[in-house]
């Protein structure tokens, strides 16, 4: 994925999703309470540290360090700087030993962040390593990669957007961007079309709505009700090409439930628009970071 077509940092997250951000690192540095190993052993050092990969990975998250670097120096309460050399960028691919950037500055602020820097670039940049190999299993297909909302509390926005550095298309980040009809609000309203009807009825205008559908039954009545995006969910590959078959293209499809890099291209093949993969962001191993430091003065 170039460069170009990253989603901008700030333009992500702005507005709710940079107090949603900030929260998370804040309360991140609050967890870890005061460095006393630090400040009884460094008063006026300085360190330079580096940021290397121990494994190959996609990189994400990136523009948090001068953040948490900041919001540290503010904990702390005292006055300290550092001087802060980016190597790569988020979205790039690194190998064994490529270093993420080096920094230079103060050994107490260095230390009390170092944990909190790689924790987030670890966990953020396992998601887009991840990722990545999944859009890369996609490629030539014309299907689309969709994240879902099964985040960690407190982390959906950092998680969706590694999703997206690693080439995949956020789902929806809340649930007030798209109705979304799934199995309980189907069986409490007694059936797709009485749901879809309700729904439009209580929004004027009605944002997109999305009907999950466990049977081709539902996947008629979803047709039916005109919804705006038909899911078919954990169906096998022939059930899933006789319920394509009955999805008008001005209806998108999207596959979900038990999607793998194993079932990935299978499913695929059967040609929907949209394949929506929970394991993104919940199943993700961490990417293998280090840090190293030495005193400068």
């Amino acid at each position: 994925m170039s460069a170009s077509s990253l989603p901008a940092f700030d333009a992500f997250f702005s507005g709710p999703a940079r107090e949603y951000l900030l929260r998370a690192l804040d309360l991140a540095i609050e967890e870890d309470g005061e460095d006393l190993t630090s400040k009884a052993l460094f008063t006026s050092e300085r360190f330079t540290a580096v940021v290397v990969a121990k494994q190959q990975c996609v990189v994400a998250g990136l523009p948090m360090v001068p953040i948490v670097l900041e919001r540290t120096a503010t904990h702390i309460g005292a006055e300290h700087s550092w001087n802060l050399t980016m190597n790569a960028k988020d979205g790039d691919t690194l190998e064994y030993g490529d270093e993420l950037f080096q920094l230079e500055g103060d050994a107490l602020l260095l230390l009390t962040a170092e944990r909190i820097i790689l924790n987030f670039l670890c966990h953020l940049s396992g998601i887009a390593t991840l990722t990545r190999r999944y859009v890369d299993e996609l490629a030539g297909s014309g299907v689309t990669l969709l994240d879902t909302r099964k985040t960690l509390p407190g982390l959906r926005y950092p998680e969706k957007y590694a999703t997206v550095v690693g080439g995949a298309q956020n789902h929806r980040k809340n649930l007030s961007e798209m109705i979304m009809l799934k199995d309980n609000h189907i069986d409490r309203a007694g059936g797709i079309i009485p749901a879809t009807a309700m729904v439009r009825k209580a929004y004027c205008p009605c944002p997109p709505i999305e009907a999950e559908c466990r049977t081709l039954d539902e996947v008629r009545e979803a047709v039916e009700a005109r919804v705006d995006r038909i899911m078919l969910d954990n169906m096998g590959p022939e059930t899933i090409r006789e319920a394509l078959a009955l999805i008008p293209d001005d209806i998108e499809s999207e596959l979900s439930g038990g999607v793998s890099l194993e079932t990935l291209a299978e499913l695929a093949a059967t040609g929907p628009d949209f394949i929506s993969v929970g394991r993104l962001t919940h199943s993700a191993p961490t990417a293998d970071l280090s840090m190293r430091m030495r005193r400068t003065s």
